[in-house]
């Protein structure tokens, strides 16, 4: 089963996120701040990462950054969900290697559309 990191600050994205991809057959992981994703993450390995950008402790474009500057993680597609839509928000988070950036609010089939494809 393809495992998957959500890390987001909103429990109420996080447990609906959590619920709907566990109906779709995947294993998900939570965390509800920068730095337990950025731990959980090199410890589990997951096989796709759902990224919030504002969080406590550290932000999601600098994980996404690390995360993608690491020879041994750095092919784990990350999905960036942020209520920050502005075009310069969207190419911070392409410049840290974000592999999509989708906007909050967000259809929850949208997402789970996404996620298959790159998780083929």
């Amino acid at each position: 089963m393809k495992k998957i990191l959500i890390v987001d600050d909103e429990q109420d994205i996080v447990e609906s996120l959590k619920f709907v991809l566990e109906v779709s057959g995947f294993v998900c992981y939570t965390a509800f701040n920068g730095e337990d994703g950025l731990r959980l993450a090199k410890e589990i390995m997951p096989d796709l990462i759902i990224l919030d950008v504002m969080m406590p402790k550290i932000n999601g474009y600098k994980i996404s950054r690390l995360l993608k500057y690491d020879a041994k993680y750095k092919n784990i597609p990350i999905l960036m969900v942020t209520a920050r839509s502005q075009e310069e928000d969207k190419l911070i988070g392409e410049e840290t290697g974000a592999d999509e950036y989708i906007t909050k609010p967000f259809e929850l089939d949208e997402v789970v559309k996404i996620i298959k494809k790159y998780l083929k």
